[in-house]
């Protein structure tokens, strides 16, 4: 059996867990725990090691939705998980722009640790104040030209995570991932 592990990450309440939720064919494991912290702000709980999802893909393929949690002060999961990574999808919450730069600090994380395909999945977009995909793109750092796929993804709805997933392969596949 093939199997291809897929990391989500992101900053916290981008939607990492949600998405793994909405895709697994299994009930998906997590490691939540009571937001002690400043993320308490923004939810009761929070990832602290990891989310597990499981999605087959035909009789010999399956794939493993591994989920960071978003916060800094977690990165060392960022290294264990993205390292024996395929590729990975980057959540980024469009309302919240002040998030813009340490999404930019988690990109360069995993630049430095694995050479392997990335897209980046836009949510929140239906939220106020929520900034536009080609804004988003710049805020990040990249140019049209030269960003890596961006799409805007509900993570609570199973067919745009599906999407996504599907998108984050073809993508893989275009430029040689193995």
């Amino acid at each position: 059996m093939e199997v291809m592990r897929l990391v989500i990450t992101g900053p916290v309440s981008a939607g990492k867990s949600t998405f793994i939720r909405s895709v697994s064919e299994i009930g998906t494991v997590d490691t939540d725990r009571k937001a002690t912290d400043e993320t308490a702000n923004l939810k009761q709980s929070t990832t602290v090691a990891m989310d597990f999802g499981r999605l087959q893909f035909g009789q010999n393929q399956v794939l493993h939705l591994y989920g960071t949690p978003g916060q800094s002060r977690f990165d060392f999961m960022w290294d264990i998980l993205i390292r024996k990574a395929h590729a990975y999808l980057l959540l980024v919450a469009a309302h919240r722009p002040h998030e813009f730069r340490y999404t930019r600090r988690i990109i360069s994380f995993m630049k430095q640790r694995a050479d392997i395909p990335m897209i980046i999945g836009i949510t929140h977009t239906d939220a106020p104040k929520a900034w536009s995909k080609d804004n988003v793109i710049i805020a990040l750092g990249y140019e049209s030209k030269n960003s890596p796929p961006a799409l805007i993804v509900d993570p609570r709805d199973k067919v745009s995570a599906a999407k996504t997933i599907v998108n984050l392969l073809q993508y893989s596949m275009k430029v040689g991932v193995t």
